[in-house]
């Protein structure tokens, strides 16, 4: 996989994560933009009730920013903040937001199915249409990032096509 292609990859991880991020900022104003009320937005994104609080918001959010720009680290968006952060960092904390993001794919794989999700509700079509299918590419997305090996210019564990290794 080409270099262009991660850092088109963490661009989109990084750009879900953040705008995420800054919805969850703007609910933490006490707004609750798309729809009226907290109890019907918690339902809406949640399929249950939760309190949309800063208390609860704001921390959210800056897990959020931090996975984004430590993808957009990985997959050299950042230099010059690569250049400051240790080199584990980047590539553990974009595999620790692909397995977060792949935990809410699964847990929206359940849902699907229908259990402890209404087909009527909005929040089943939400998930099945977007939350969901979402989660599962950026996953992917992040974990693709998190495996690159700029030196190399592959994935760990792959080698380039027509090569040898000779004694």
């Amino acid at each position: 996989m080409k270099s262009k292609k991660i850092s088109s990859r963490a661009t989109a991880v990084g750009v879900v994560l953040a705008v995420d991020g800054l919805v969850h900022l703007y609910w933490a104003t006490g707004r609750t933009w798309p729809v009226d009320g907290t109890a019907r937005l918690s339902q809406l994104v949640l399929n249950t009730q939760v309190p949309f609080t800063p208390q609860v918001l704001v921390p959210l959010a800056g897990m959020l920013f931090s996975g984004a720009t430590l993808v957009l680290v990985r997959g050299g968006r950042l230099p010059a903040l690569a250049r400051r952060l240790p080199a584990l960092l980047p590539r553990w904390g974009s595999r620790a937001v692909a397995c977060g993001l792949l935990v809410r794919g699964a847990a929206g794989l359940v849902w699907v199915t229908g259990a402890w999700a209404d087909p009527g509700d909005t929040f089943y079509w939400l998930n099945l249409l977007l939350y969901t299918p979402l989660c599962l590419l950026l996953s992917r997305a992040a974990w693709q990032v998190s495996a690159w090996d700029s030196a190399s210019g592959t994935a760990p564990g792959t080698a380039a096509v027509g090569m040898a290794v000779r004694p």
